[in-house]
């Protein structure tokens, strides 16, 4: 079944007038993705301009609510740099300042030497902390988190053992090494506990708080109720991979639920820096390598392939993704809802740019 449908915000009003938008052939590409193998369902969100096309294809429908697992990682940025601009604390602060001794402690192990106390917010929110990752990683004598996930079943982590799994796998480099970055998803878990100690809240509320209320959004929370089934599950190869308990673990780097349309309205905010003053942050610098084609800038992600456009925002593994591409003034938000393959991700948005005007 197709399904385009406008959608109109106060934010974002849509130019109904507007002919020269490729609407056919994005949905063509949508519904020839679905394979039934590898992509059962997609949506797809754009913006283009003042205007804004919603599409899906397969089993999911343009307003479905899924988790967009890391793109989360946007969402605990906006909270520490708009903590940031009420002096609330410092991206420079040594994160001693904020968490207990227990949590500190042998956190940072590198050569045989501490580097715990060295760990400052911006060393967290950059990836360049040299922690290692909890979610991919795995000890000599066990299997990395995400392997069992997908082949044992179900499972929750406390943050405590969270930041204990991460001790056990050791440091990749000391804190702020220059031109060193590695993928952590550690690094955004101890963001939400600085959060946390700073408001005294938790990170249900203040991200209701200080992003959902503002947007009004009302279909974008924090996944906390294990019952609850309303995210579209996301399949693992050909089958749906059904983990509530750890999606509720993930909390701050990656436990968000939200559907393509207002995914699309926080990131155009996001990038337009109506959470923060992005003068005193400037998120699009000081990037570094993190693996081929991905760098890591200040909360935020940048995209570059051979023969596509330079996309900045976020991904998560089970294949979301929110993006601007600058060269298009195009803003693109979905999911393929596929963790095994999420690259093909990449493949999707690529045809879908090819068909889009700059």
């Amino acid at each position: 079944m197709r399904k385009i449908i406008p959608f109109v915000t106060i934010l974002f009003p849509i130019i109904l007038s507007a002919q020269n938008f490729p609407s056919n052939q994005i949905q063509k590409i949508l519904d020839k993705s679905i394979d039934n193998k590898q992509i059962f369902g997609t949506v797809v969100s754009i913006s283009k301009g003042d205007e804004s096309y919603h599409f899906a294809s397969g089993n999911m429908e343009v307003d479905d609510a899924y988790f967009i697992a890391s793109v989360t990682k946007l969402y605990t940025s906006a909270v520490i740099f708009k903590l940031a601009d009420q002096k609330k604390l410092s991206l420079d602060d040594s994160i001693k300042q904020y968490l207990s001794t227990e949590i500190i402690n042998g956190l940072h192990v590198y050569n045989g030497q501490e580097y715990s106390n060295d760990i400052t917010i911006r060393h967290l929110i950059t990836n360049t902390s040299g922690l290692s990752d909890y979610f991919t990683q795995n000890n000599s004598d066990e299997s990395s988190l995400l392997d069992y996930l997908v082949s044992v079943g179900d499972t929750s982590l406390t943050f405590d053992q969270i930041v204990e799994k991460t001790k056990s796998l050791g440091s990749k480099f000391p804190p702020g090494t220059k031109g060193k970055a590695h993928y952590s998803d550690g690094n955004f878990q101890l963001l939400g506990k600085i959060i946390q100690n700073i408001t005294g809240k938790s990170m249900e509320a203040v991200y209701e708080e200080l992003i959902f209320e503002p947007l009004k959004t009302k279909h974008t929370y924090l996944y906390n109720d294990t019952s609850d089934t309303i995210p579209r599950i996301f399949y693992y190869k050909n089958d749906p991979l059904n983990i509530p308990n750890m999606m509720k673990s993930f909390q701050s780097d990656g436990g968000i639920v939200s559907t393509s349309k207002e995914n699309l309205i926080f990131l155009k905010s996001y990038l337009n820096s109506e959470f923060f003053s992005e003068e005193n942050i400037n998120i699009k610098s000081d990037w570094n390598k993190i693996y081929s084609p991905f760098q890591y800038g200040i909360g935020i992600m940048k995209f570059k392939f051979p023969g596509m456009p330079e996309m900045i925002g976020h991904s998560g593994a089970n294949g979301s993704f929110a993006y601007n591409i600058p060269a298009k003034n195009v803003y693109i938000t979905g999911t393929i809802n596929q963790i095994d393959k999420p690259q093909l991700a990449y493949k999707l948005i690529g045809k879908i740019l090819s068909e889009i005007e700059n």
